[in-house]
């Protein structure tokens, strides 16, 4: 037996069926400017500013992208930004100066590096009630987790470590020494590896997580560029885990490294001080805050080319991106 289907039904249903797919969000924090930056990744624009506390820097979206967390640094505040209105929608007691934040997989806990009091700081995402405070070393900034969720580093930038935490204890079992000034901490996608960006040494830790020992570092060489501004901060792996990319600061560029041999095999000029950078979801896009020039440069990532600029606020500082 058949049953009509109303005109005004089926006219939704192709509407539905041919409505283009939805482009990614790209928020970028602006350090100066106390304010988030939305921008549509598909043309490119700035859809929204959004105001937040004092000096911005660390921005992470919860595992469901429902809520953007924003380490305000000098209000020592965490805002918290309701990704469908684009509006903040709580704060959250983030302890003094947060600076970069990491999320559990299971989108329960962040753990916040906590500058000016050489702790971290474990919360409940959705209370907001602290859960443990971890002593480590002086100036806290990079924060990572595993993907079995089992450790969290925390890299230190004056006493030049990486201070692994057992989750489940909240202690810490081991402090790796690195290069000076170690800014990011990132595992790779099978948790075999941990790896560390050290801006004033100019180095990456290649780190075993079985031992917790250095078992490779690298350097980066570039013709006409002194070795003091090959400074790397913010660090990426690809989709395919084959590649890093990795900002260098004052060198004005992004370095290129492969994976399986450790090698740096290209770099990409950006724009003027690049800080930290975020990989579009389908993982064919890189975008990069550019702290001096203002803006954002966009990266293909097949290419390793840089395609286009993009103005955002002033002294920008970090990446999070919404599919």
């Amino acid at each position: 037996m058949y049953r009509m289907i109303p005109a005004a039904v089926c006219a939704t249903a192709l509407l539905l069926f041919t409505a283009p797919a939805y482009a990614e969000t790209i928020f970028v924090s602006n350090e100066k400017d106390n304010t988030i930056t939305v921008v549509d990744g598909k043309t490119l624009e700035v859809i929204k500013t959004i105001k937040v506390s004092r000096r911005p820097r660390g921005v992470v979206l919860s595992p469901d992208f429902k809520e953007l967390f924003v380490a305000a640094g000098d209000g020592d505040i965490m805002d918290v930004i309701d990704t469908k209105t684009l509006e903040k929608s709580r704060e959250l007691e983030s302890g003094p100066d947060p600076e970069l934040m990491a999320i559990d997989p299971d989108g329960k806990k962040i753990y916040i590096a906590n500058e000016d009091d050489s702790l971290v700081t474990i919360m409940d995402i959705k209370s907001g009630d602290v859960l443990g405070e971890v002593p480590v070393g002086v100036e806290p900034e990079g924060m990572g987790v595993s993907p079995d969720g089992k450790y969290t580093v925390a890299t230190s930038e004056s006493t030049s470590m990486a201070h692994v935490i057992d989750n489940a204890s909240m202690k810490l079992i081991a402090n790796v020494l690195v290069d000076s000034r170690p800014r990011e901490a990132k595992f790779t996608a099978d948790g075999k590896e941990l790896w560390v960006s050290s801006e004033v040494g100019g180095s990456i830790s290649v780190i075993d997580p079985k031992t917790w020992k250095v078992i490779k570092k690298i350097t980066f060489d570039v013709p006409g560029v002194r070795p003091e501004q090959l400074q790397p901060v913010g660090m990426d792996f690809t989709k395919d885990g084959k590649t890093l990319l990795v900002a260098l600061g004052p060198a004005n560029r992004v370095g290129v490294i492969d994976t399986a041999t450790k090698e740096v095999k290209d770099y990409i000029l950006v724009g003027q001080r690049p800080w930290h950078g975020e990989l579009s979801p389908d993982g064919k896009k890189y975008y990069v805050a550019n702290g001096l020039t203002n803006d954002l440069t966009v990266i293909d990532v097949d290419t390793l080319k840089a395609e286009k600029s993009v103005p955002v606020g002033r002294l920008p500082w970090g990446v999070a991106i919404m599919p």
